[in-house]
């Protein structure tokens, strides 16, 4: 079948991206789905900075590809056992072969033929469905139809709307994921969290869930750190104050004992790493470019006991945690909802990556 869909063929444009367009909006040929595969009508496809680092190049990739990983559908046709035609599911951005030995011990963001798959711009089996033209994470969610593999599915509750269905498969997963499963926050701990995207703002949702406190909510975007406040947050810092990393031990009696880098800075992460009071523990979820380092006290790690964290997709089980977080989003616990800042259509891609690239939006969806 022929699909409509954004397809990047190369890195690096200059911004602003209205004008130098790097995604093109074009026909593909899409192959049937292979076995343990599904054919899904995609719904919506939520713009994340990991497709942002794919098309400034800070994230490389293989070229061409179809962006999108953040999505939701509908399956079309299913050659797997565990799906059938009219399950609506989300993506999850890394398939889990469930064999390997990260999958086997129950950490399937950490799947190593997933990794590879992801790496190749391929499905979980190897091969490419699009013609001409590589799959992003496995998914390739800014087209209207997708091949996946099941392995990268998880079947929801049909009645979520789209557009917020669509941010379980990223900014949720990642951001609560980081709260719950990498961290295990604990009721009554502090907690901190640098920068406030949706993988961000999903992470202080996550912290006021876990019953954190208090949380504080660092970014320089004032209207992020509002929305901060109103989401749960007990303070909130400018990070372009020039005293920030003060300011949140200030706010947290001498340190968090949890702080989170979502950004994807090496500068960010040694602010968090500051901020981290003696015994703490620092999780950096961002992906900067592979040429930053951190840099951080060596004799830190060992005179106050530090622990520095590293998590991938939430260090989550998708086919567990999604269904979890859709319950808690329909019992109000899980204010999802207030990540979306609008909803836009295939052609508004490329300004709609220069508002994600200012800063200006938290999560905006393309819906179909």
């Amino acid at each position: 079948m022929i699909v409509r869909g954004a397809v990047l063929r190369e890195m690096g444009r200059p911004a602003p991206y209205g004008e130098s367009r790097p995604l093109q909006v074009e026909d593909v040929e899409l192959a049937p789905p292979g076995p343990g595969e599904l054919l899904i009508r995609i719904r919506a496809a939520g713009l994340c900075h990991s497709d942002l680092s794919v098309i400034d190049g800070s994230r490389p990739r293989v070229m061409p590809m179809l962006l999108g990983h953040e999505a939701t559908g509908e399956v079309v046709r299913s050659e797997s056992p565990d799906f059938v035609a009219g399950d609506v599911v989300v993506c999850a951005f890394v398939p889990a072969c469930g064999n390997c030995a990260p999958c086997a011990d129950s950490r399937p963001a950490l799947c190593e033929p997933g990794a590879a798959a992801n790496t190749a711009g391929t499905l979980l089996t190897g091969s490419r469905r699009l013609d001409g033209v590589h799959h992003h994470l496995g998914v390739s969610g800014f087209a209207d139809h997708a091949v996946i593999s099941a392995r990268s599915a998880v079947k929801i509750d049909p009645s979520i709307p789209p557009e917020i269905a669509a941010l379980f498969g990223c900014a949720v997963m990642t951001g609560v994921g980081a709260v719950v499963n990498t961290a295990q926050v604990r009721a009554g701990r502090s907690a901190a969290v640098f920068g406030l995207g949706g993988v961000g703002l999903s992470a202080l949702l996550g912290a006021v869930l876990a019953g954190a406190q208090p949380i504080v909510a660092v970014d320089v975007v004032p209207s992020k750190l509002a929305l901060a406040q109103e989401l749960g947050a007990t303070a909130v810092v400018d990070a372009r104050e020039p005293d920030a990393v003060d300011q949140v031990r200030a706010a947290t009696a001498g340190g968090a004992e949890y702080a989170f880098e979502t950004v994807g800075s090496a500068k960010v992460l040694e602010q968090a790493y500051a901020a981290t009071r003696r015994g703490g523990t620092t999780i950096t979820v961002g992906l900067p470019h592979p040429s930053q380092a951190f840099t951080v006290p060596a004799v830190s790690l060992v005179a106050e006991e530090r622990t520095v964290k590293g998590s991938y997709l939430g260090s989550s089980v998708p086919s567990r945690d999604i269904p979890r977080y859709v319950a808690l989003y329909r019992a109000g616990r899980l204010p999802v909802d207030r990540l979306l800042t609008a909803t836009i259509g295939l052609d508004d891609l490329n300004e709609a990556f220069d508002e994600l690239a200012a800063g200006a939006t938290i999560r905006q969806v393309l819906l179909f």
